[in-house]
């Protein structure tokens, strides 16, 4: 069967991809914008050697992406994010399209991180290359045989003001 409408009007052979990646992007955003309300009013500080280990999986993820290192960065992700992309490349490639200040931000700032229930929520400030500040809030959980990975990031225009 062939598609008789004009070209332009046509699907794109990876229209499908990019709707699942933008929907699945969406549903991170929301699963963690449900963690952050709660997080305002019984957030506890993390331990400081928590808190320690938590910046260092975000660093040496940031690092990958900067180095263009996919491999490196794909397992930073929590199993439940790996397991949503085939292999690292489509991990990579949903990071660069949905999240291209995470890359190589010209500047990194972290905050200090809280935990609700187990989940530890990292806000950082992003400045990228182009000087544009960014707020992103990692969701961190502790996974029993490799400690902390990112289970996702929301990310927002910063207003520049401090996060406290």
């Amino acid at each position: 069967m062939t598609d008789d409408r004009e070209p332009h009007l046509r699907p794109s052979p990876h229209a499908h991809g990019l709707r699942r990646r933008s929907a699945l992007r969406r549903l991170l955003q929301w699963s963690l914008a449900g963690l952050l309300a709660p997080a305002a009013t019984s957030a506890a500080v993390l331990a400081e050697s928590d808190a320690r280990a938590v910046r260092a999986v975000i660093e040496a993820q940031l690092h990958a992406f900067a180095a263009d290192d996919a491999e490196r960065a794909h397992p930073y992700a929590s199993s439940t994010i790996r397991t949503q992309f085939a292999d690292a490349a489509s991990f990579m490639a949903m990071v660069r399209a949905g999240y291209p200040m995470v890359v190589r931000p010209a500047s990194v700032t972290f905050f200090q991180p809280s935990s609700v229930d187990g989940v530890v929520l990292q806000k950082v400030q992003l400045r990228d290359r182009a000087g544009r500040l960014w707020q992103a809030t990692y969701q961190l959980l502790q996974q029993a045989t490799v400690g902390w990975r990112i289970n996702g990031c929301t990310v927002m225009v910063d207003s520049g003001k401090s996060l406290t």
